[in-house]
């Protein structure tokens, strides 16, 4: 049997050597709360289960496929070190594990990590017997805990509306690797596409006297720059010329032939070596984008030019694994349709996805909104969940060229108050310049939909088309006419900015639109807008899409959305990605050239 989703994990920070934990696991349900007593970690413990991570319980590929409430959950697996490991010190990785999780090696609890969404890793070197280990994982995720960073995920037992199947536990890779005494531990790749330089900055873990950090950096397989770094502290900072004149060249459209775009998404390879004067201690690959992204004028733009942008929301969901997409090939996949049918970008609805995507949307030139899984209620927990957890995201994801915006909120969920409460106006505006302060070099949107405060863009969500020639329409196409319409509608029955907050000439961007439901009568679900046939879905599609490109202050869009989820069949392809008509047909709707 295949090991489930082999790959390298994280593909901006490549070692050669590491071990994939995907695969079986022992498993169990703790329902009374009663593991930790009966001491679940310690060895002879009964786990009646058996799990295939990194699949979460409730999906049809972890094997068990149960959808019922267990809110504590107990994996455990054996592994071996390998005897060239000994001399190093070993790192946990995970990628993902919903919610909170208490890891245990060996009978002994070796750290806590609380969020589902983030990355975390564990050195775990002083607990090894250099035998054969046990790891154990208890992870605990309240269903109906509201003020849980939990996105789309419902907290009633069965799906309904607009929110899906629960996800709990590990729902994204499990590997370890060896490192030196001394190593990486993270390193940022801050472009500037204005000077042609790229900016790094690499942290180390175990510093200590006389190491240098030698980098090498290739462009279409040539070497453009081979250089080393000294440092008295553990961080090295180093701004470096890649343009270098022969690069830094526009082509007849003006577009700059180095930097990174979704027609032509340029990368430069990138190796770490950290060394000493007679040994390499950690040798690291990675790659960057020369990209630049900005607002002026009440325009986006995309190193320095005008930039339209076409985005489609995308849930990602799978009908196997949910929030685990089963095989890389589905995110390069779910990129090829939406280019296909026009889109040069997404909005990730309520999900911090898997880097395996952010992977593939650098490679293969794809925007990308970064959004945080949101709460629903508010209160100081909430407020403590989101903003630790939003950090760890940010920090993780940082280096990736796709990612072009970043959505901490939506919608006022987990701030449903935030016209009227000032707590709430100012946790919105704290997640902004919270954003900002940790990444100065993307735009930041405060609260996508509604209600915004402080934001570098104006996103507005109007599903309001009803319709052809009725009176739900026409007021779908005046409100989008102007900049006074649209920001005097209220197509939520909310206000665009909250009290006390105005529009500054920001870009406006209409962010979620359209999902119209068009589907089997045999398998009925629901959309905003409905259509019977082929033609009649076609023809709304149409009619939505002309209001859009006829406005004359709209700056970009996002189309609800790229695939049906459960019973939300509002997608332009099925769950199990068929397109719902031609795409050509799609593609002429969407593929229109904007006049600025």
């Amino acid at each position: 049997m295949q090991l489930p989703r082999p790959e390298y994990p994280r593909p901006q920070f490549v070692r050669e050597d590491w071990l994939c934990l995907n695969g079986r696991w022992d498993f169990a349900f703790d329902d009374h709360d009663v593991g930790c007593v009966q001491k679940w970690f310690a060895p002879g413990a009964v786990f009646d289960r058996q799990i295939q991570v990194p699949f979460a319980f409730q999906s049809k590929l972890s094997g068990i496929g149960d959808t019922g409430f267990h809110d504590c959950v107990w994996y455990r697996r054996e592994i071996e070190i390998p005897p060239v490991w000994r001399e190093k010190r070993v790192l946990l990785h995970f990628g993902a594990v919903d919610y909170e999780t208490r890891c245990y090696l060996n009978g002994n609890l070796i750290y806590t990590h609380v969020g589902g969404n983030a990355s975390f890793c564990v050195d775990i070197t002083d607990y090894l017997t250099y035998g054969v280990e046990t790891l154990v994982l208890r992870v605990f995720d309240p269903s109906q805990d509201e003020t849980i960073p939990r996105g789309k995920q419902f907290w009633q037992e069965k799906s309904a509306a607009i929110w899906y199947t629960r996800t709990t536990g590990i729902w994204q890779p499990v590997w370890l690797e060896p490192v030196s005494q001394s190593y990486l531990r993270e390193v940022r790749l801050t472009p500037d596409v204005d000077s042609g330089e790229i900016g790094i900055e690499a942290t180390v873990a175990g510093w200590r006297d006389g190491l240098a950090l030698r980098y090498t950096i290739h462009f279409e397989g040539e070497m453009i720059v081979r250089d080393s770094i000294r440092s008295l502290h553990p961080v090295f900072s180093r701004k470096v010329d890649v343009f270098q004149q022969k690069i830094f060249r526009t082509n007849f459209h003006g577009s700059v032939h180095g930097c990174w775009t979704p027609e032509s998404p340029k990368l430069y390879d990138i190796t770490f070596e950290l060394l000493d004067d007679a040994s390499c201690f950690d040798h690291v690959q990675s790659y960057f984008g020369m990209r630049k992204v900005h607002t002026e004028g009440g325009r986006v733009y995309l190193n320095n030019r005008p930039y339209y942008q076409k985005l489609v929301l995308d849930q990602g969901y799978w009908p196997g694994g949910l929030l685990t997409a089963p095989d890389d090939s589905d995110f390069r996949e779910d990129i090829e349709l939406a280019k296909a049918m026009g889109f040069n970008g997404c909005r990730k609805h309520q999900k911090t996805e898997d880097p395996r995507f952010l992977y593939w949307a650098d490679k293969m030139g794809f925007l990308v909104w970064g959004e945080m899984a949101s709460g629903i209620s508010y209160d100081h927990n909430y407020v403590e969940r989101i903003t630790g957890e939003w950090v760890e995201i940010l920090r993780r994801d940082y280096n990736h060229p796709c990612i072009v915006t970043w959505v901490p909120l939506n919608e006022s969920w987990g701030i449903p108050n935030a016209s009227r409460n000032s707590r709430q106006s100012a946790h919105c505006g704290a997640m902004y310049y919270l954003t900002k302060s940790l990444d100065p070099t993307r735009p930041v949107i405060s609260n996508d939909g509604w209600e915004m405060t402080v934001s570098d863009i104006c996103a507005i969500h109007n599903y309001r088309h009803g319709k052809d020639r009725d009176r739900q329409y026409d007021h779908f196409c005046k409100a989008l006419k102007t900049a006074e319409q649209i920001l005097e509608d209220r197509p939520s029955g909310k206000a665009i900015y909250a009290t006390g907050y105005s529009y500054k000439g920001e870009p406006i961007l209409l962010t979620e639109f359209g999902g119209v439901s068009y589907t089997d009568p045999k398998n009925p679900g629901w959309g905003y807008t409905s259509a019977k046939t082929e033609e009649e879905y076609l023809e709304t599609l149409a009619r939505v899409f002309d209001a859009v490109y006829n406005s004359e202050c709209l700056y970009g869009f996002c189309y609800t959305q790229l695939t049906d989820v459960e019973q939300e069949t509002n997608g332009l392809l099925t769950y199990d990605r068929k397109p719902k008509c031609d795409i050509i047909k799609i593609r002429d709707l969407i593929d229109r050239i904007v006049v600025w």
